[in-house]
């Protein structure tokens, strides 16, 4: 059990709009995001330059790290690396800076976040009636986990490792090439390091 002193969402939201740096709130507490390295930065920037192009005319809108998404009744706030919104999209007040209804999310793991990642936050997501499908992707080899809510409401796995793969995002009816996910961070396929 933590020590920490808890704080209200509406506490924590109005630290977070007047800090100099990010933080996550997560069931009364603020957690500070790590800063992220080289290969984190380029593989979130391709993920969500390849999303963007994709979007287009599509009545979708992607949003970088920047944008916090807020959940489970205000009980979680977090900042993904790319977000996807396909329809409405519907903000928490008129600053427009807490998105609600996300379509898409993508974390790329750091290994200070990925434990957390793929516990907490991975329960947690599964909360947002309108998530459809959300990516995990490892920095230091080729491999994607694609998360995907089916008919049935229930969650599909598929793993993407080769740097040939794509991976299809059916909520965008799109594919993402892993070799575009990985561009300038590990070596095309077929071609050492």
């Amino acid at each position: 059990m933590s020590t920490a002193t808890l704080v209200t969402p509406e506490e924590y939201l109005a630290r977070e709009r007047a800090a100099e740096y990010r933080s996550e709130y997560w069931d009364g507490e603020i957690i500070a995001r790590a800063d992220a390295a080289e290969p984190h930065v380029l593989i979130a920037g391709n993920i969500q330059a390849a999303l963007h192009s994709a979007s287009r005319g599509r009545h979708c809108r992607t949003y970088t790290s920047a944008m916090r998404v807020q959940f489970d009744v205000g009980r979680k706030s977090v900042y993904p690396d790319v977000t996807v919104s396909c329809g409405e999209p519907r903000f928490l007040d008129d600053e427009r800076d807490v998105f609600l209804n996300p379509t898409i999310l993508v974390e790329v793991l750091s290994p200070s976040t990925e434990r957390h990642d793929r516990g907490k936050k991975k329960d947690g997501y599964r909360l947002i009636p309108s998530l459809r499908e959300y990516l995990f992707v490892v920095q230091k080899e080729p491999r994607v986990e694609l998360y995907r809510r089916e008919a049935d409401e229930s969650w599909s796995c598929t793993v993407y490792q080769r740097m040939e793969d794509e991976v299809r995002l059916e909520s965008l009816g799109c594919t993402l090439a892993m070799a575009e996910i990985y561009q300038d961070v590990l070596p095309p396929a077929g071609r050492g390091a």
